[in-house]
């Protein structure tokens, strides 16, 4: 699977702007910079970052640097500037539109249907797209759905979910489950295994992808076989109430940011007593049933604290779980330094558990 450098960029650029929605509605979820102590100043941030990928941090610097922030004011203008960034599709995959009738009082949602194949019973991955809940569509990762699914001789159903703050998470949420429940009800029309559905996203579509598997499990009308998070945005907390340390996320998404995704996607402030649990996968009370998971995060990405902290708590609870945590990588780091070794051995073993959870074979490993 390849994403372009110049994609890369422009999604980098967009989730590391500095981001703020005004002064949150409980004073408790205020966290007040922690200012580095004179050694963290004299610390290069290049100097963590692992030494393959400090090329694509460089690079990410020196684009984001011109960025105007993340805002409210600013936000239809970095939408409209990842729009012209889409990959050319290939024309040996085919790629099918559909609209996904809305449940439960949602709109419609539209899907992008990839490597179907009627009348095979084939694996299946239903995907969500990651831009902090507030940027991207589906559209965008079309053509590494294509590349994805010739690697696992699968169909991916990629979905284009409502963006917040426009529409909050409980529309988002019930879009994604529904077009997951389509895809089960409809899998012989695609050639799809229903007994072999997984779900994947990175960044905000892991935790679409997180809370996805969390309703699959408290519905029981669709069984899962893994969910693949991708260094997933998966708690509200982080940089609200949860101090980070001041060498994490430096790069590619940091602590600003983060709380105006999820202040935009929760609508209340982030960290605060008056967050539903149903909307943030690391409040959920009970992670027990989840399927198979795998979940891969840089030690310098600000998710790596509640990354860990999400797969210790799926170990207990006797979920088959692999952690995987790169040393000196950074959010993104595997689009911006995709021909690295250290960002192929990470895509490796992401693909590695998909073929674990479909019953294949291992892929060759990485060099």
């Amino acid at each position: 699977m390849r994403i372009s450098r110049r994609r890369a960029l422009a999604l980098s650029a967009g989730f590391a702007a500095s981001a703020v929605l005004g002064p949150p509605r409980d004073a408790a979820a205020a966290v007040a910079p922690r200012l580095p102590t004179p050694r963290e100043r004299a610390v290069d941030p290049l100097s963590l970052v692992h030494p393959e990928l400090r090329k694509g941090a460089a690079e990410m610097i020196a684009m984001t640097g011109k960025m105007p922030p993340l805002s409210t004011a600013t936000l239809a203008e970095m939408r409209r500037g990842m729009a012209g960034w889409a990959r050319p599709r290939r024309t040996d995959v085919p790629v099918a539109t559909h609209v996904v009738a809305g449940r439960r009082g949602v709109p419609d949602v539209t899907v992008y249907v990839v490597n179907a194949k009627p009348g095979a019973a084939r694996p299946a991955i239903l995907h969500t797209h990651g831009g902090g809940y507030v940027l991207g569509d589906a559209a965008l990762d079309v053509t590494e759905m294509q590349e994805l699914a010739l690697t696992l001789d699968c169909t991916c159903v990629t979905v284009d979910y409502a963006l917040a703050p426009e529409a909050r998470w409980q529309v988002s949420t019930e879009q994604n489950y529904g077009a997951l429940k389509w895809l089960y009800d409809r899998a012989a029309e695609f050639g799809v295994d229903r007994s072999r559905i997984a779900v994947y996203g990175g960044s905000a579509g892991g935790g679409h992808a997180a809370l996805l598997a969390i309703r699959a499990r408290d519905r029981g009308e669709v069984p899962l076989v893994a969910q693949v998070l991708v260094y997933p945005m998966l708690d509200d907390r982080t940089a609200s109430t949860r101090r980070v340390p001041a060498h994490v996320g430096t790069f590619g998404w940091n602590g600003a940011s983060n709380r105006y995704g999820w202040q935009a996607f929760l609508g209340v402030a982030p960290g605060t007593r008056t967050v539903q649990a149903a909307a943030v996968p690391a409040r959920v009370a009970s992670v027990a049933g989840l399927p198979p998971t795998f979940i891969g995060v840089g030690t310098i990405d600000l998710f790596v604290d509640e990354d860990i902290a999400y797969a210790r708590r799926l170990i207990e609870a006797g979920v088959s779980t692999e952690l995987v945590v790169v040393p000196g990588a950074f959010h993104g780091f595997d689009m911006m330094s995709a021909d690295t070794n250290v960002a192929r051995r990470f895509t490796a073993a992401k693909l590695d558990a998909l073929r674990r959870a479909f019953g294949q074979a291992p892929g060759t490993p990485a060099a």
